[in-house]
Protein backbone atom coordinates (compact mmCIF):
# COMPACT_ATOMS: atom_id res chain seq x y z
CA UNK A 1 0.00 0.00 0.00
CA UNK A 2 1.31 3.44 -0.92
CA UNK A 3 1.55 6.31 1.53
CA UNK A 4 -1.49 7.82 -0.17
CA UNK A 5 -3.52 4.71 0.59
CA UNK A 6 -3.63 3.62 -3.04
CA UNK A 7 -2.75 -0.04 -3.51
CA UNK A 8 -0.09 -1.35 -5.84
CA UNK A 9 -2.56 -3.49 -7.76
CA UNK A 10 0.11 -4.98 -9.99
CA UNK A 11 1.93 -6.31 -6.91
CA UNK A 12 -1.29 -7.83 -5.57
CA UNK A 13 -1.83 -9.48 -8.96
CA UNK A 14 1.74 -10.72 -9.15
CA UNK A 15 1.51 -12.17 -5.65
CA UNK A 16 -1.70 -13.94 -6.73
CA UNK A 17 0.20 -15.50 -9.65
CA UNK A 18 2.92 -16.75 -7.30
CA UNK A 19 0.33 -18.41 -5.02
CA UNK A 20 -1.11 -20.18 -8.07
CA UNK A 21 2.39 -21.38 -8.92
CA UNK A 22 2.76 -22.71 -5.36
CA UNK A 23 -0.36 -24.87 -5.78
CA UNK A 24 0.89 -26.19 -9.11
CA UNK A 25 4.35 -26.82 -7.66
CA UNK A 26 2.92 -29.03 -4.91
CA UNK A 27 0.71 -30.86 -7.40
CA UNK A 28 3.78 -31.43 -9.54
CA UNK A 29 5.64 -32.89 -6.56
CA UNK A 30 2.72 -35.23 -5.95
CA UNK A 31 3.08 -36.85 -9.36
CA UNK A 32 6.79 -36.41 -10.14
CA UNK A 33 8.13 -37.58 -6.79
CA UNK A 34 10.68 -34.75 -6.95
CA UNK A 35 11.18 -32.58 -3.90
CA UNK A 36 9.55 -32.92 -0.52
CA UNK A 37 5.76 -33.17 -0.27
CA UNK A 38 3.34 -34.98 2.01
CA UNK A 39 2.26 -37.58 -0.52
CA UNK A 40 3.48 -38.87 -3.90
CA UNK A 41 1.68 -41.02 -6.43
CA UNK A 42 4.62 -43.40 -6.64
CA UNK A 43 3.96 -44.48 -10.22
CA UNK A 44 6.78 -44.62 -12.79
CA UNK A 45 7.21 -41.41 -14.76
CA UNK A 46 8.45 -41.61 -18.36
CA UNK A 47 11.34 -39.62 -19.79
CA UNK A 48 9.21 -36.89 -21.36
CA UNK A 49 7.15 -36.44 -18.20
CA UNK A 50 10.34 -36.42 -16.13
CA UNK A 51 11.73 -33.56 -18.22
CA UNK A 52 8.44 -31.64 -18.01
CA UNK A 53 8.11 -32.08 -14.25
CA UNK A 54 11.82 -31.51 -13.66
CA UNK A 55 11.91 -28.32 -15.69
CA UNK A 56 8.76 -26.88 -14.15
CA UNK A 57 9.89 -27.56 -10.61
CA UNK A 58 13.49 -26.42 -11.18
CA UNK A 59 12.59 -23.30 -13.12
CA UNK A 60 9.74 -22.26 -10.83
CA UNK A 61 11.79 -22.95 -7.71
CA UNK A 62 14.46 -20.77 -9.26
CA UNK A 63 12.45 -17.59 -8.84
CA UNK A 64 8.95 -17.82 -7.37
CA UNK A 65 9.67 -17.78 -3.62
CA UNK A 66 12.50 -15.31 -4.07
CA UNK A 67 10.04 -13.05 -5.87
CA UNK A 68 7.58 -13.46 -2.99
CA UNK A 69 10.27 -12.38 -0.50
CA UNK A 70 11.13 -9.44 -2.76
CA UNK A 71 7.50 -8.28 -2.79
CA UNK A 72 7.19 -8.84 0.97
CA UNK A 73 10.33 -6.85 1.67
CA UNK A 74 8.97 -3.97 -0.37
CA UNK A 75 6.16 -3.36 2.14
CA UNK A 76 8.21 -3.74 5.33
CA UNK A 77 9.78 -0.24 5.66
CA UNK A 78 6.49 1.57 5.06
CA UNK A 79 4.69 -0.63 7.59
CA UNK A 80 7.33 0.14 10.21
CA UNK A 81 7.23 3.86 9.40
CA UNK A 82 3.46 3.94 9.96
CA UNK A 83 3.28 1.72 13.05
CA UNK A 84 6.51 2.01 14.97
CA UNK A 85 8.32 -0.90 16.60
CA UNK A 86 5.73 -2.29 19.02
CA UNK A 87 2.75 -2.17 16.68
CA UNK A 88 4.83 -3.40 13.75
CA UNK A 89 6.06 -6.46 15.67
CA UNK A 90 2.59 -7.18 17.07
CA UNK A 91 1.08 -6.97 13.59
CA UNK A 92 3.73 -9.30 12.17
CA UNK A 93 3.01 -11.88 14.87
CA UNK A 94 -0.73 -11.65 14.19
CA UNK A 95 -0.47 -11.82 10.39
CA UNK A 96 2.40 -14.33 10.16
CA UNK A 97 2.84 -16.05 13.52
CA UNK A 98 -0.80 -16.98 14.17
CA UNK A 99 -1.40 -18.51 10.70
CA UNK A 100 1.84 -20.48 11.11
CA UNK A 101 0.68 -21.81 14.48
CA UNK A 102 -2.74 -22.66 13.03
CA UNK A 103 -1.02 -24.66 10.33
CA UNK A 104 1.37 -26.46 12.68
CA UNK A 105 -1.18 -27.17 15.43
CA UNK A 106 -4.32 -27.88 13.39
CA UNK A 107 -3.75 -28.42 9.67
CA UNK A 108 -0.63 -30.58 9.88
CA UNK A 109 -2.15 -33.03 12.43
CA UNK A 110 -5.27 -33.26 10.25
CA UNK A 111 -3.15 -34.10 7.20
CA UNK A 112 -0.96 -36.64 9.01
CA UNK A 113 -3.59 -38.39 11.12
CA UNK A 114 -6.74 -38.17 9.02
CA UNK A 115 -5.60 -37.90 5.42
CA UNK A 116 -2.34 -39.84 5.32
CA UNK A 117 -3.02 -42.16 8.26
CA UNK A 118 0.76 -42.27 9.00
CA UNK A 119 0.85 -45.99 8.11
CA UNK A 120 -0.04 -46.92 11.66
CA UNK A 121 0.70 -50.33 13.03
CA UNK A 122 -2.79 -51.45 14.04
CA UNK A 123 -4.60 -50.74 16.22
CA UNK A 124 -4.41 -47.09 15.30
CA UNK A 125 -3.98 -44.81 18.35
CA UNK A 126 -6.74 -42.41 19.24
CA UNK A 127 -6.42 -38.89 17.93
CA UNK A 128 -6.11 -37.58 21.48
CA UNK A 129 -3.18 -39.92 22.18
CA UNK A 130 -1.56 -39.04 18.87
CA UNK A 131 -2.03 -35.29 19.38
CA UNK A 132 -0.59 -35.30 22.90
CA UNK A 133 2.48 -37.11 21.57
CA UNK A 134 2.62 -34.71 18.60
CA UNK A 135 2.79 -31.74 20.97
CA UNK A 136 4.89 -33.34 23.68
CA UNK A 137 7.58 -34.52 21.30
CA UNK A 138 7.69 -31.05 19.70
CA UNK A 139 6.99 -32.56 16.27
CA UNK A 140 4.94 -29.48 15.38
CA UNK A 141 8.07 -27.30 15.30
CA UNK A 142 9.35 -29.06 12.20
CA UNK A 143 5.91 -29.45 10.61
CA UNK A 144 5.29 -25.95 9.30
CA UNK A 145 4.79 -27.27 5.76
CA UNK A 146 4.57 -24.40 3.25
CA UNK A 147 4.19 -22.01 6.18
CA UNK A 148 7.97 -22.05 6.50
CA UNK A 149 7.67 -18.94 4.31
CA UNK A 150 5.56 -17.07 6.86
CA UNK A 151 7.84 -18.22 9.68
CA UNK A 152 10.95 -17.05 7.82
CA UNK A 153 9.27 -13.75 6.93
CA UNK A 154 8.39 -13.27 10.60
CA UNK A 155 12.05 -13.81 11.56
CA UNK A 156 13.21 -11.37 8.86
CA UNK A 157 10.65 -8.80 10.04
CA UNK A 158 11.68 -9.07 13.69
CA UNK A 159 15.34 -8.64 12.75
CA UNK A 160 14.42 -5.59 10.66
CA UNK A 161 12.40 -4.14 13.54
CA UNK A 162 15.28 -4.62 15.98
CA UNK A 163 17.69 -2.95 13.58
CA UNK A 164 15.32 -0.01 13.11
CA UNK A 165 14.60 0.47 16.81
CA UNK A 166 18.34 0.46 17.50
CA UNK A 167 18.65 3.44 15.17
CA UNK A 168 21.00 1.68 12.76
CA UNK A 169 18.50 1.15 9.96
CA UNK A 170 17.74 4.76 9.10
CA UNK A 171 18.05 5.76 5.46
CA UNK A 172 20.58 8.61 5.51
CA UNK A 173 21.62 8.50 1.86
CA UNK A 174 20.45 11.48 -0.18
CA UNK A 175 21.22 9.81 -3.51
CA UNK A 176 18.51 7.45 -4.72
CA UNK A 177 19.45 4.16 -6.32
CA UNK A 178 18.41 3.47 -9.89
CA UNK A 179 17.92 0.12 -11.65
CA UNK A 180 21.12 -0.38 -13.64
CA UNK A 181 22.36 -3.37 -15.60
CA UNK A 182 25.67 -3.53 -13.72
CA UNK A 183 23.85 -3.62 -10.37
CA UNK A 184 21.59 -6.42 -11.58
CA UNK A 185 24.59 -8.47 -12.75
CA UNK A 186 26.33 -7.92 -9.40
CA UNK A 187 23.14 -9.03 -7.65
CA UNK A 188 23.10 -12.27 -9.66
CA UNK A 189 26.74 -12.96 -8.82
CA UNK A 190 26.29 -12.29 -5.10
CA UNK A 191 23.23 -14.54 -4.83
CA UNK A 192 24.91 -17.34 -6.79
CA UNK A 193 28.14 -17.19 -4.75
CA UNK A 194 26.22 -17.31 -1.46
CA UNK A 195 24.05 -20.16 -2.75
CA UNK A 196 27.11 -22.14 -3.82
CA UNK A 197 28.76 -21.70 -0.42
CA UNK A 198 25.62 -22.61 1.53
CA UNK A 199 25.14 -25.75 -0.56
CA UNK A 200 28.56 -27.02 0.42
CA UNK A 201 26.94 -27.65 3.82
CA UNK A 202 23.22 -27.68 3.03
CA UNK A 203 22.74 -29.08 -0.49
CA UNK A 204 19.44 -28.92 -2.34
CA UNK A 205 17.01 -31.40 -0.81
CA UNK A 206 18.01 -30.83 2.82
CA UNK A 207 16.13 -28.73 5.35
CA UNK A 208 16.20 -27.54 8.94
CA UNK A 209 12.84 -27.06 10.71
CA UNK A 210 11.16 -27.28 7.33
CA UNK A 211 13.35 -24.54 5.83
CA UNK A 212 15.50 -25.33 2.81
CA UNK A 213 18.51 -23.20 3.64
CA UNK A 214 19.99 -24.07 0.25
CA UNK A 215 17.71 -21.41 -1.27
CA UNK A 216 17.96 -18.81 1.49
CA UNK A 217 20.72 -16.70 -0.06
CA UNK A 218 18.17 -15.71 -2.70
CA UNK A 219 15.41 -15.17 -0.14
CA UNK A 220 17.44 -13.01 2.24
CA UNK A 221 19.09 -10.90 -0.46
CA UNK A 222 15.89 -10.30 -2.44
CA UNK A 223 14.05 -9.42 0.79
CA UNK A 224 16.69 -6.73 1.39
CA UNK A 225 16.45 -5.60 -2.24
CA UNK A 226 12.69 -5.26 -1.77
CA UNK A 227 13.24 -2.89 1.15
CA UNK A 228 15.75 -0.88 -0.88
CA UNK A 229 13.24 -0.79 -3.73
CA UNK A 230 10.68 0.84 -1.42
CA UNK A 231 13.10 3.48 -0.14
CA UNK A 232 14.39 4.30 -3.62
CA UNK A 233 11.15 3.87 -5.56
CA UNK A 234 12.90 1.31 -7.76
CA UNK A 235 9.83 -0.51 -9.06
CA UNK A 236 8.44 2.65 -10.63
CA UNK A 237 11.81 3.22 -12.35
CA UNK A 238 11.87 -0.15 -14.10
CA UNK A 239 12.22 0.37 -17.82
CA UNK A 240 9.64 -1.53 -19.93
CA UNK A 241 12.15 -2.31 -22.68
CA UNK A 242 14.75 -3.65 -20.26
CA UNK A 243 12.05 -5.59 -18.44
CA UNK A 244 11.06 -7.37 -21.64
CA UNK A 245 14.69 -8.27 -22.32
CA UNK A 246 15.10 -9.67 -18.80
CA UNK A 247 11.87 -11.66 -19.06
CA UNK A 248 12.86 -13.08 -22.45
CA UNK A 249 16.33 -13.91 -21.13
CA UNK A 250 14.90 -15.77 -18.15
CA UNK A 251 12.43 -17.76 -20.23
CA UNK A 252 14.37 -18.66 -23.38
CA UNK A 253 18.13 -18.66 -22.65
CA UNK A 254 17.22 -19.75 -19.12
CA UNK A 255 15.48 -22.84 -20.50
CA UNK A 256 18.33 -23.66 -22.88
CA UNK A 257 20.96 -23.34 -20.15
CA UNK A 258 18.92 -25.53 -17.77
CA UNK A 259 18.75 -28.27 -20.42
CA UNK A 260 22.49 -27.97 -21.02
CA UNK A 261 23.29 -28.32 -17.31
CA UNK A 262 20.94 -31.28 -16.92
CA UNK A 263 22.23 -33.11 -20.02
CA UNK A 264 25.94 -32.30 -19.85
CA UNK A 265 25.96 -32.59 -16.07
CA UNK A 266 24.54 -36.09 -16.14
CA UNK A 267 21.31 -35.30 -14.29
CA UNK A 268 19.33 -37.10 -16.95
CA UNK A 269 21.22 -40.25 -15.93
CA UNK A 270 20.78 -39.68 -12.21
CA UNK A 271 23.84 -37.55 -11.38
CA UNK A 272 22.79 -35.13 -8.62
CA UNK A 273 26.03 -33.14 -8.44
CA UNK A 274 24.14 -29.92 -9.21
CA UNK A 275 22.52 -30.10 -5.77
CA UNK A 276 25.70 -28.87 -4.11
CA UNK A 277 29.39 -29.51 -3.55
CA UNK A 278 32.67 -28.73 -5.26
CA UNK A 279 31.65 -29.47 -8.82
CA UNK A 280 31.11 -27.50 -12.00
CA UNK A 281 27.49 -28.67 -12.01
CA UNK A 282 26.82 -27.11 -8.58
CA UNK A 283 28.55 -23.89 -9.66
CA UNK A 284 26.66 -23.67 -12.94
CA UNK A 285 23.33 -24.49 -11.31
CA UNK A 286 23.74 -21.86 -8.58
CA UNK A 287 24.61 -19.26 -11.22
CA UNK A 288 21.71 -20.35 -13.47
CA UNK A 289 19.21 -20.29 -10.61
CA UNK A 290 20.32 -16.83 -9.48
CA UNK A 291 20.09 -15.54 -13.04
CA UNK A 292 16.53 -16.90 -13.31
CA UNK A 293 15.60 -15.36 -9.95
CA UNK A 294 16.74 -11.87 -10.93
CA UNK A 295 15.66 -11.93 -14.58
CA UNK A 296 12.18 -13.31 -13.88
CA UNK A 297 11.65 -10.95 -10.94
CA UNK A 298 12.56 -7.88 -13.00
CA UNK A 299 10.68 -9.15 -16.04
CA UNK A 300 7.46 -10.04 -14.22
CA UNK A 301 7.47 -6.86 -12.13
CA UNK A 302 7.83 -4.78 -15.28
CA UNK A 303 5.20 -6.76 -17.17
CA UNK A 304 2.62 -6.58 -14.38
CA UNK A 305 3.32 -2.88 -13.73
CA UNK A 306 2.75 -2.08 -17.38
CA UNK A 307 -0.06 -4.49 -18.27
CA UNK A 308 -1.79 -5.67 -15.10
CA UNK A 309 -2.00 -2.69 -12.78
CA UNK A 310 -5.79 -3.05 -12.50
CA UNK A 311 -8.29 -5.52 -11.10
CA UNK A 312 -11.73 -6.78 -11.96
CA UNK A 313 -14.03 -7.64 -9.09
CA UNK A 314 -13.17 -11.34 -9.48
CA UNK A 315 -9.41 -10.75 -9.52
CA UNK A 316 -9.71 -8.60 -6.39
CA UNK A 317 -11.56 -11.40 -4.60
CA UNK A 318 -8.89 -13.88 -5.67
CA UNK A 319 -6.05 -11.55 -4.63
CA UNK A 320 -7.65 -10.87 -1.24
CA UNK A 321 -7.90 -14.63 -0.64
CA UNK A 322 -4.43 -15.55 -1.90
CA UNK A 323 -2.73 -15.83 1.51
CA UNK A 324 -5.60 -17.92 2.92
CA UNK A 325 -5.24 -20.22 -0.10
CA UNK A 326 -1.52 -20.47 0.60
CA UNK A 327 -2.31 -21.63 4.14
CA UNK A 328 -5.18 -24.02 3.39
CA UNK A 329 -4.38 -25.52 -0.02
CA UNK A 330 -2.35 -28.57 1.16
CA UNK A 331 -5.23 -30.66 2.63
CA UNK A 332 -7.39 -29.76 -0.38
CA UNK A 333 -4.93 -30.89 -3.05
CA UNK A 334 -3.98 -33.97 -1.01
CA UNK A 335 -7.66 -34.96 -0.85
CA UNK A 336 -8.05 -34.38 -4.58
CA UNK A 337 -4.99 -36.52 -5.38
CA UNK A 338 -6.29 -39.33 -3.18
CA UNK A 339 -9.73 -39.09 -4.77
CA UNK A 340 -8.43 -39.68 -8.31
CA UNK A 341 -5.69 -42.14 -7.32
CA UNK A 342 -7.70 -45.17 -8.59
CA UNK A 343 -7.77 -43.69 -12.11
CA UNK A 344 -5.44 -45.62 -14.41
CA UNK A 345 -4.09 -42.46 -15.99
CA UNK A 346 -0.55 -41.32 -16.66
CA UNK A 347 0.78 -39.12 -13.82
CA UNK A 348 1.13 -36.16 -16.19
CA UNK A 349 -2.58 -36.39 -17.06
CA UNK A 350 -3.65 -36.53 -13.42
CA UNK A 351 -1.40 -33.55 -12.74
CA UNK A 352 -2.99 -31.60 -15.61
CA UNK A 353 -6.50 -32.41 -14.40
CA UNK A 354 -5.81 -31.25 -10.84
CA UNK A 355 -4.12 -28.08 -12.11
CA UNK A 356 -7.50 -27.20 -13.62
CA UNK A 357 -9.79 -28.11 -10.73
CA UNK A 358 -7.78 -27.55 -7.53
CA UNK A 359 -7.12 -23.78 -7.70
CA UNK A 360 -10.83 -22.89 -8.08
CA UNK A 361 -11.71 -25.25 -5.21
CA UNK A 362 -9.02 -23.71 -2.99
CA UNK A 363 -10.18 -20.16 -3.66
CA UNK A 364 -13.84 -21.08 -3.22
CA UNK A 365 -13.09 -22.81 0.09
CA UNK A 366 -11.22 -19.82 1.53
CA UNK A 367 -13.74 -17.27 0.22
CA UNK A 368 -16.93 -19.03 1.33
CA UNK A 369 -15.66 -20.73 4.49
CA UNK A 370 -12.27 -19.69 5.88
CA UNK A 371 -12.59 -15.92 5.58
CA UNK A 372 -16.16 -16.01 6.91
CA UNK A 373 -14.75 -17.05 10.28
CA UNK A 374 -13.95 -13.79 12.17
CA UNK A 375 -10.64 -14.90 13.74
CA UNK A 376 -9.32 -16.37 10.48
CA UNK A 377 -10.43 -13.37 8.45
CA UNK A 378 -8.50 -11.10 10.83
CA UNK A 379 -5.23 -12.93 10.32
CA UNK A 380 -5.70 -13.80 6.63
Amino acid sequence: MEATGKRFLYIDNLRLLVIMLVIIMHLSGTYSGFGSWYVTEGKPVGLISTVIFGFYQSFTQGYFMGLLFLLSGFFIPGAYDRKGFSKFIRDRFIRLGIPTLIYMLAITPFILYVQLDLNWARPKPSFTSYYIDYLGSLQFIRNSGPMWFAFALLIFSVIYGLVRVSGKGQNTSKEELKPEFKHEIILILIISLCAFLIRLIQPIGTSILGMQLCHFSQYVILFIVGMLAYRNNLFSKLDPKSGKIWLFSGLIPGTVVWLAIMILGGAIHGDQSFNGGLSWQATAYALWESFVAVSMSIGLLTLFKEKFNHQTKLVKILADNSFAVYVFHPPIIIAAAQLIKPLAWLPILKFSLLCLICPPICFAFTYFIVRRIPLLKKVM
